[in-house]
This record gives C-alpha cells, structure tokens and sequence, in this order.
C-alpha cells in the first residue's frame, strides 16, 4: 500500500480562503484542476468537501466534467443546519460533484448529528440504493467519539489529529472505534498551518502554545526532517487511522506533501511526539480561533 492511498484531499480552500497560514488565496478553477489531475496520477483518489465550503461541489464537478477518465470518489458534508428535505440535498449534491454515488455523507458536526438521527433511516436508504455509500460524522471531542461509536449506523468518523492533538489525547478513542469496526478519517494534520506559522506572528493562539511549537522546531532540527514532513507522518504511520485529510493551498504544496508521503519518521521521532500534552484543548479546536 502507497501512502498516498491513505491520503484523502480536502477542498475547502478550493470554495473559500482558509487557514490561519494561508497566503495564497482562493486557488483559480484552472488551478484547481491542476491540483486533482496531480493528486489523481499521484494515487490519490478520495476528496473530502461540504456544502459549507463556498463553490467547492462545483470546482469539484467541473474537474470531473473535464476529466471523466479521472473521476474521484467524495465524501461530503450535510450543512451544521438542515433547512430542506435530505433527498433534495443529496440529490443535489451528485449533480453538483458530477459523480452517482458519494463516498460518504456525514453530518458536519456532532450537534447537528444528535439533532438529525431520525434521517438515519432515510440515509441507511440511501446506502441500500448505492448512492451513498457510507454514512459518517465530523466531531471534535472524544466525549463525542465515544457517544458515536456506539451508533451501529455510524460507518465514518472524522476527528482532529496532528502533533498537538496526539496519540496522548486521542489514543483510547481512536483503539476503542477500530474495536468496534469504524473507518477513521483524521483532518487537521497541519492545524490549519499553525505549525508553520512564524513564532512572532501576532496571534493568541501562537502565543499561548509557543513552548509546545518551540519544541516541534527543536525536535524537527534534531532528526533533520522539516516540520510539515514530521507532521504529516506522524498521521499516516498510526495503525488506528485509515485515512488522513490534508488541504493544500497551491500545487507546490501538493507536490511538497506527496514528497514527505513517502519519507516514513523513525519510531524514536513518534515517541517524542507523543510526549506533547496540550492541556487547554481549546486551543486546539480552530473553529474557536479568533
């Protein structure tokens, strides 16, 4: 197995300007299918997008109007507020990413999952009639990891995962959802950028974690592998995680990060990452960044 089939392409950035470190903007139609051909011939076939994320279905939708021989698959997001019938949403949905079948459908949050269960049905529907093919759920805590995993109806569960929140704060979670046969996708592996973000950058959160990310540089410098390398990594070599959600801004990001796909860190490196403890988990959750 690549590593770059463990890899899964988010496309906010392809509808919105996002990230904390983003100095590229919104990238062009023609750039972004410059990106998916790239990401395609690399090996990498799942996009992650959502109906929040501005004009991505319909970049996505081009590409694949374009390029019918390299049609991937997708898993999008319901809305954190569901204001129409969910058949209309789907249907729109496979319209707009000009696909038959969505990869996954989740719910956008764990609010708006507790707030929808009795869709579920509809959606197990769905699945029966091959349009979706797994139903799943965004959630940040582990509180609600562990509320959701006992959802027999659950087949995918997105969570943050990257150096900061690690194996010490999510390890039980992530080994009790494999036990219990889910498919884990993790997002934020370069938290949005913080990581390679200047230390002396104005930014509250830059300076309530600047001893955690002082020593992301030390250890970087010690095992000569750039921080973006030792990032990514340290989500692809977890046994627990089978597939891992990065966004790029441009497409030297994207080559840059099928690069390091390939350059595994040793275990002592894992180990030291492990060792990071972030206590304010706030901190973590960019969504209350301000």
């Amino acid at each position: 197995m690549q590593a770059t089939d463990k890899i899964i392409l988010g496309t906010v950035q392809f509808g919105l300007e996002y990230g904390i470190n983003n100095n590229s903007g919104q990238p062009t139609q023609l750039q972004a299918n410059e990106m998916l051909s790239v990401a395609y011939n690399a090996g990498i076939r799942v996009l992650d997008t959502a109906e929040a994320y501005g004009n991505a279905h319909f970049v996505i939708g081009e590409f694949h109007k374009n390029y019918p021989d390299q049609l991937f698959q997708v898993i999008t997001k319901l809305p954190h507020y569901i204001n129409e019938d969910i058949e209309v949403k789907i249907e729109k949905y496979l319209n707009e990413l000009y696909i038959s079948e969505l990869n996954g459908l989740l719910f956008h949050s764990y609010k708006t999952y507790k707030e929808n269960k009795a869709s579920i049905a509809l959606l197990n529907d769905y699945k029966r009639s091959g349009k979706v093919k797994n139903i799943g759920v965004s959630i940040y805590t582990n509180d609600e990891m562990e509320d959701v995993i006992k959802d027999e109806n659950i087949d995918v569960i997105q969570l943050p995962f990257n150096l900061f929140d690690n194996i010490n704060l999510r390890g039980g979670v992530l080994k009790e959802a494999k036990e219990r046969g889910k498919i884990i996708h993790t997002r934020s592996a370069f938290l949005q950028g913080l990581f390679f973000a200047p230390l002396e950058k104005e930014s509250k959160v830059i300076r309530n974690l600047t001893k955690e990310l002082k020593y992301i540089h030390t250890i970087s410098k010690d095992y000569q592998t750039s921080i973006q390398n030792m990032a990514l990594n340290y989500c692809l070599q977890q046994p627990d995680i089978d597939n891992v959600l990065i966004g790029v801004d441009n497409l030297i990001q994207l080559n840059q990060n099928l690069i390091d796909s390939k350059n595994r860190i040793p275990v002592e490196l894992v180990e030291k990452i492990n060792e990071i403890h972030i206590r304010e988990m706030e901190l973590l959750n960019p969504s209350l960044w301000n």
